[in-house]
């Protein structure tokens, strides 16, 4: 389980170190072997390449006559890139998934469970600004009777 957020920069070829706390586990589940693509928030999204292969499968056995399917095809599969861990725990995070998500050298790094978000640090804390969004008797069906 990935979890918390971590501020990192990205260097002039716009590769991304892994924190530390990180790369063990991302080691053990998929030998460094990941998968990052481009997320409809405008962030980027990162995949153990184990995790994302099913879902994959299943937006390719989605019809793609539906176009709103085959626009989360193009986007999510179109974008998706394999990508490694090198020896020193870094990922190369391409320039058109960089440009896409408008990377700058400030970026946050959000564990999400089984994925992480990247998302530039400005927008990052434009998401946190906003909050949730929610308001009194405006929260969706799943979360009623959700407590922390």
């Amino acid at each position: 389980m990935f979890r918390g957020v971590a501020q990192l920069s990205l260097d002039s070829k716009g590769r991304l170190a892994v924190p530390s706390r990180y790369r063990e586990a991302l080691l053990v589940r998929c030998a460094g072997r990941l998968v990052i693509t481009a997320d409809f928030d405008k962030c980027l999204l990162i995949y153990p390449l184990p995790d994302w292969e099913p879902i994959q499968q299943k937006l390719m056995g989605l019809s793609s006559l539906n176009p709103r399917i085959r626009d989360l095809q193009r986007q999510l599969i179109g974008y998706a890139e394999d990508i490694e861990m090198d020896a020193a725990g870094r990922v190369l995070v391409s320039s058109a998934l960089r440009e896409f998500a408008a990377l700058e050298k400030n970026v946050v790094l959000a564990g999400q469970g089984n994925k992480f978000e990247l998302w530039d640090k400005q927008k990052w804390e434009q998401v946190l600004e906003r909050g949730s969004g929610f308001t009194d008797g405006d929260l969706p069906p799943e979360l009623e009777g959700f407590s922390l």
